[in-house]
């Protein structure tokens, strides 16, 4: 759901008179460019300096940008144009560090050897004692094999591995959990497959990242069937909880009843069929959805879902339209139905801007930039690992979204990911629904 973005910081000096800043915003906005952060360096009698973060869509923006910027009076100066992005990708993003200092002897000789035989022989009685007494209860294996970075497609794991190490940070971060990159150099499910099992005993869980649809399916069924841990893939399941979550904050905001509801889901990739299988999870019976490949479509009729024949069909059908396909502007003013509920969650440019669906009608609609799945994963494998989980069931992944949804408030879509409380709030649920499942 995601397309390719440019960021930059610019940093400018200008007057510090009213009206020179506004010439500055200006030149953003007019090149089709959005604005970001914007942090005051030096606020001085004669000229204030700012650091502003513009967001375009092409390289050609940003030099119109530029160049409108400094063919503006003399008194307004570019200092410095950064790309701050790779700037914090410098060296990486995630290291390995010891919980434990070793400052004498004595502690060299309890955490290595003599003392830690005493520690493997425990494990080896009682194979359990591992959570415990290891990191492995706290790790969370990342798995890909790059063939589905974003919305940049089949670009490699190594090329990939910027979005691992950034999945790695949010776990660290947000619940405390290690999450350890693991890059494949092959997509064949059976080759996919052998490799975690014959890694799996390092970890606690495993989470499938960016690989692509229709591998993705079967790689994750049958490591789920073969192995004794929590297996997820985010692309899939992490989406559907937080759509599923945005949903039930819209119907709130709408009065909808989403359990009487008819849902069309526009696109069936891997978001795409993961957010039909929830919607049904959670009560909806009737559940539509379309796509290009017949294959797709006969996934989705294997779930237990229904499909129509075209988007105009789906429109004229259903209350609640979720659409994940990457297809800027795909959804037309003029198909919009009065009352519906739309979430075109492509991004950075969505099948349908929200404020033209507004105004053709729909009662609620939001974008991809609303719905950010990084509020869902860490809190799902935060719970699984807590309550010592063998899988990640539908009933876990609910409780998530339910979680997520009740924690949102009064004219918010879904809370602030950087909320460390969502994540304890989540993490809670998951572990309450496991223990009851």
């Amino acid at each position: 759901m995601l397309n390719q973005e440019i960021i930059r910081s610019i940093i400018v000096e200008t007057p510090s008179k009213p009206g020179y800043f506004a010439k500055v915003a200006t030149a953003i906005g007019e090149a089709g460019c959005h604005i970001g952060d914007i942090e005051t360096i030096r606020n001085g009698t004669m000229s204030t300096v700012r650091n502003i973060s513009v967001h375009c869509e092409r390289a050609e923006q940003l030099d119109a940008v530029i160049s409108t910027i400094r063919n503006l009076p003399e008194d307004v100066q570019i200092h410095a144009i950064t790309d701050d992005v790779l700037r914090a990708h410098e060296g990486g993003k995630i290291e390995m560090k010891s919980r434990i200092d070793v400052r004498s002897l004595r502690d060299l000789q309890q955490i290595y050897t003599p003392g830690v035989a005493s520690v493997c022989l425990d494990i080896q009685a009682n194979p359990e004692k591992a959570r415990y007494f290891t990191s492995i209860g706290n790790s969370v294996a990342i798995v890909t094999d790059g063939t589905a970075i974003l919305g940049l497609g089949d670009i490699g794991p190594v090329a990939g591995m910027p979005v691992m190490e950034g999945k790695s940070v949010l776990f660290n971060q947000f619940v405390g959990i290690s999450g350890i990159p693991i890059l494949l150099d092959t997509s064949d499910p059976d080759t996919v497959v052998e490799t975690v099992k014959h890694i799996h005993q390092g970890f606690g869980a495993i989470l499938l990242e960016d690989i692509g649809s229709p591998h993705c399916f079967e790689i994750e069924e049958r490591l789920k069937k073969e192995l004794p841990i929590p297996v997820m893939h985010d692309d899939q399941h992490g989406t559907a909880v937080v759509t599923l979550a945005a949903v039930l904050s819209a119907c709130r905001a709408a009065n909808v009843d989403i359990t009487q509801a008819k849902i069309g889901q526009i696109g069936l990739g891997a978001a795409g069929q993961a957010i039909c299988r929830m919607m049904m999870a959670y009560g909806v019976e009737e559940v539509y959805g379309i796509d290009r490949q017949e294959a797709a479509l006969e996934r989705l009729r294997n779930y237990g879902g229904k499909t129509l024949a075209s988007l105009e069909e789906v429109m004229s059908t259903c209350d609640i339209i979720i659409a994940t396909t990457g297809v800027s502007g795909l959804i037309k003013p003029e198909l919009v139905r009065p009352g519906q509920i739309i979430l075109a969650l492509s991004n950075p440019n969505p099948e349908i801007t929200p404020d033209d669906a507004i105004q053709a009608g729909a009662a609620f609609a939001a974008d991809g930039r609303m719905v950010n799945n990084a509020i869902g994963f860490p809190g799902i494998f935060r719970g699984a690992l807590n309550a010592g989980a063998k899988e990640i069931t539908y009933p876990m992944l609910v409780a998530a979204a339910t979680a997520i949804s009740d924690y949102t408030r009064a004219g918010e879509l879904i809370p602030n990911p950087l909320d460390p409380n969502v994540h304890v709030v989540v993490a809670r649920a998951v572990e309450l629904a496991a223990q009851n499942d």
